[in-house]
């Protein structure tokens, strides 16, 4: 498309002093005592007007210098004038105003010393003159109103991209600033709240280990996830506080730390397996963080929704997608599935920004199952 585009410009010039030869052709064929001279004089003023618009000055000079041959052996009248009156709005458009002004002068001078306009009085050779004259004016003026119009509508597109890409930066400013404003209502509402848990089961802790008394596995977890909470929170006011300029990956937890999660549920009481099936290979970032979170959240979902369930675990490196899938054996009824909460769409929306399928319901044997199959190409 683009080579069309480049070709095409050189085509209409073409056109055009190809008909404008075939018209002066006529005009010297029909003219008395016109030779071969004269007609080769009349085919190369009308073949400059190929190079009008690439090299306006040298196209004015050639067919300048060739109507005035013409015109000074056979007379053909006004019309040797055209090939000139076309490259005089070329040059002047082009912003060539002076050499402009003195090759025209020259023509229209010159022409009236070898009488151009084809008459025996005076009278009709100032007539022509003038009219000659009239058409010359009416070529600069054209051409100056189109430069002006071609730089306004130039400045005009100048001033559209500068606005978008105005409006861009401002977007850009104001989602920076929405982050920093989440960044910070996090931190206040989050880091208080958790760094209060943590310690106060550590202190806990601590104290039941004082007097020799065993300590609750309850109490164990909450200090670990707690500990947990706040180092991915501190991870998530990174990626929040980022402007993008680092352009490193933020720590986040991933299939490399399941085991640690499936024990945390294990210490909270929910009986949970893992098999992990296929070949192990380095997944994707994105991939990686979306399974850990997909199995957390099921997890979590169980101990709170199917309480004395077992969960079974599985991760399958199956080829070209990863498949994570958490059942349990609770008391889901699959007449009557769950409305869907916050949790369960949030893991839909990972795995479809990833590309990949997503199923969330309860299994006729019973029980509640998640599937979630995950490219490891690019998201789709």
């Amino acid at each position: 498309m683009s080579s069309m585009n480049r070709w095409r410009p050189l085509a209409q010039d073409g056109l055009l002093a190809v008909a404008m030869a075939l018209f002066l052709s006529v005009v010297v064929a029909i003219t008395p005592h016109a030779g071969a001279l004269d007609l080769a004089a009349a085919l190369a003023g009308s073949l400059a007007l190929v190079a009008w618009r690439r090299a306006p000055l040298a196209a004015l000079v050639v067919s300048a210098g060739c109507m005035l041959a013409l015109a000074a052996h056979v007379r053909p009248g006004p019309a040797a004038a055209f090939p000139v009156i076309v490259a005089v709005f070329a040059a002047f458009r082009a912003g060539h105003r002076l050499a402009t002004a003195l090759v025209g002068t020259a023509f229209l001078g010159a022409g009236l010393m070898v009488r151009l306009p084809s008459a025996d009085g005076s009278l009709r050779d100032l007539q022509s003159l003038s009219l000659l004259v009239g058409w010359f004016v009416a070529a600069g003026v054209t051409a100056t109103v189109t430069r002006h119009r071609q730089a306004y509508l130039e400045e005009a597109e100048r001033r559209a991209a500068e606005a978008e890409r105005t409006r861009e930066e401002a977007a850009l400013r104001r989602a920076g600033e929405e982050r920093l404003r989440i960044a910070r209502e996090l931190h206040d509402s989050l880091t208080h709240s958790i760094s209060i848990i943590k310690v106060q089961a550590g202190v806990a802790v601590h104290l039941a280990r004082r007097r020799g008394e065993d300590v609750p596995p309850a109490l164990l977890a909450i200090q670990e996830a707690s500990g947990d909470a706040m180092r991915e929170l501190r991870a998530t006011l990174e990626v929040l506080r980022d402007d993008g300029r680092s352009g490193g990956e933020s720590p986040a937890s991933g299939l490399d730390r399941l085991d640690d999660l499936v024990e945390r549920a294990r210490s909270i009481g929910l009986p949970a397996t893992v098999t992990i099936s296929g070949t192990r290979c380095d997944l994707p970032a994105e991939v990686d963080r979306a399974a850990y979170r997909i199995v957390q959240e099921a997890l979590t979902n169980v101990s709170r929704h199917a309480g004395g369930a077992a969960a079974a675990v599985r991760v399958d490196y199956a080829g070209g997608e990863l498949v994570v899938q958490v059942d349990d054996d609770g008391q889901a009824d699959p007449d009557a599935p769950p409305v869907p909460g916050t949790g369960l769409l949030g893991m839909r929306e990972r795995v479809t920004a990833l590309g990949g399928r997503l199923r969330a319901g309860p299994r006729p044997e019973g029980g509640f199952t998640v599937r979630a199959e995950l490219p490891l190409g690019e998201p789709s």
